[in-house]
């Protein structure tokens, strides 16, 4: 299954993530007292349900043979206590009907589904 790391040092919140091989930065915006160095937690949050959806709509699109020339998928995280993700799927090349398949299957995405059912997290020191 997946595997990472994220380490921060002294440069304030600029963290250094190694996941699956790949090297990202992440960083709070400096309104926050960060660097701007690279998208916060919950950027990542997004971008992580975002790849998800569009690669699941792009992989049942061509199981389908369905002419799908692109899937854009907008984001938006509000609320402060109760936190809610509102989802946008703008869908080329499609007819209505399939279109409203591909936002059935979006709600069965990996990531969605992980999501929406929460996740136990265990803690424990090195």
């Amino acid at each position: 299954m997946a595997q990472g790391s994220a380490r921060i040092g002294k440069d304030r919140y600029r963290t250094e993530i190694d996941v699956g091989g790949h090297a990202l930065i992440a960083d709070e915006p400096p309104a926050l007292g960060g660097g701007g160095v690279g998208p916060a937690p919950y950027d990542l949050l997004l971008a992580s349900l975002g790849a998800c959806t569009a690669i699941t709509l792009r992989m049942y699109a061509d199981r389908k043979g369905w002419p799908l020339e692109s899937v854009e998928v907008g984001l938006r995280l509000s609320g402060r206590e109760e936190k809610r993700i509102d989802r946008t799927l703008a869908i080329v090349g499609l007819d209505n009907e399939q279109r409203v398949r591909m936002a059935d299957i979006a709600e069965r995405t990996p990531v969605t589904l992980t999501l929406k059912a929460g996740l136990p997290i265990a803690t424990m020191l090195a």
